[in-house]
């Protein structure tokens, strides 16, 4: 067993779409999936079982809730990786082999080289915590990943989408605003010209825009070691209760056929006939209790699938991890970096049940107060990489 540790909580800004198709979405079946950095953290399997491992967690104090700044634990890590800003057309120092010739190219602007009002303007405070997200990324998986093979298969790039107009490669993660992104890749490919006016079956099963999986294994690498690579994450339980929101308990033929069915089913007592025909009333207990078993009625979804295994930090070296918590401020900055026109921002609208309150972190709560102790252990420890590779902290006191 693990043992305790009182970790001093860390938190950057945690506040507050229909038939979904295999052919945009999909879902992983139970079993292994394909490729290296394959194995997830099955339930009850503490990866953290040493004091040592402990005091690798991302641990700082805590961030104000409307603010953005750099934590202590990041000026640590600055201070050991001194930044040096290069020339517009160079790329940060020290970058890997995927990502030297991709870096997003920052220009040292401050207070005296910046003009008030300029869509840059506190550039030096984003790039400070950019470049201690990636930091902190690459100490995690020196530490907890460091055996794995470094080989690029198709199966680790399925997630990832490509505007070749701006040389951009997008790691999709669903309820982290993946469909605004969508709408806006299209208007910067030059395949739309308005976010507003394109729908939601558009964005998803439109064809717009390509994956990175459709092209050969040398277009594939040509595209990871010269692109500019960008992800979007939440917090994890944020992003699960958003995820049983929008599929399970709201209308959504797709999910209640595929998922709902086997979930009543397997983990409900004496259930009717009529939630065993529609798969309709999935609870957020019989959910988690689906999703911490390791032999699942049905597979994973993208949906709520680790952001670790979506995206594999580990292996494709983004330049860009931004936070959906701060997804206004940081969309804004990276659309200014790439040189997207100054009108162009990421909608901020909602396609999907838009009379829903969006999940917020009140939300989240009232959700989670329906779980046992045990079970929200469990769910922390089936998502312990992503809140340690993305320095969210641990949502409840009672965790260890």
């Amino acid at each position: 067993m693990r043992l305790a540790s009182t970790l001093r909580q860390s938190r950057e800004t945690l506040s507050t779409q229909d038939k979904e198709r295999h052919k945009s979405y999909g879902y992983q079946r139970a079993q292994t999936p394909e490729g290296v950095l394959s194995s997830l953290i099955p339930p009850m399997q503490f990866p953290h079982t040493e004091k040592k491992k402990q005091k690798a967690s991302a641990v700082s104090q805590e961030h104000d809730m409307d603010s953005l700044h750099v934590t202590k634990r990041q000026l640590k890590l600055l201070k050991t990786s001194p930044l040096v800003l290069q020339n517009k057309n160079s790329g940060f120092p020290n970058s890997s082999v995927f990502a030297a010739s991709s870096s997003l190219s920052l220009s040292p602007l401050d207070s005296s080289s910046s003009s008030s009002g300029s869509p840059l303007q506190g550039s030096w405070k984003f790039f400070r915590i950019l470049e201690a997200r990636k930091q902190l990324m690459k100490e995690i998986c020196a530490k907890y990943k460091g055996s794995i093979s470094k080989i690029i298969t198709r199966s680790h790039v399925k997630h990832l989408y490509v505007e070749d107009k701006h040389k951009l490669l997008y790691c999709q993660v669903p309820k982290t605003g993946c469909s605004n992104w969508k709408r806006t890749l299209m208007v910067l490919a030059g395949k739309a010209s308005n976010v507003q006016n394109i729908q939601h079956d558009t964005v998803h099963y439109g064809g717009h825009l390509k994956k990175l999986e459709s092209f050969s294994q040398k277009e594939i690498m040509h595209r990871l070691e010269t692109y500019k690579k960008f992800v979007f994450v939440r917090e994890p339980f944020e992003r699960i209760v958003s995820a049983y929101r929008d599929k399970l308990e709201n209308p959504n033929d797709y999910y209640h056929n595929l998922f709902g069915k086997p979930i009543i089913s397997k983990y409900r007592l004496n259930p009717s006939e009529e939630a065993l025909r529609t798969g309709s009333g999935v609870t957020f207990k019989e959910f988690i209790q689906y999703l911490l078993d390791v032999h699942r009625p049905v597979g994973m979804d993208i949906h709520w699938d680790q952001v670790n295994q979506l995206c594999h930090p580990c292996l494709i070296h983004y330049d860009f991890i931004g936070k959906f918590e701060n997804m206004g401020e940081e969309s804004n900055f990276l659309l200014r970096l790439i040189g997207a026109p100054l009108s162009l921002t990421l909608p901020t609208f909602k396609d999907r049940n838009p009379g829903d309150e969006r999940t917020s972190l009140e939300i989240t709560k009232k959700y989670f107060s329906q779980l046992s102790m045990l079970e929200r252990q469990r769910l922390y420890d089936f998502y312990y990489m992503d809140y340690l590779m993305f320095n969210y902290s641990k949502p409840f006191k009672d965790l260890y």
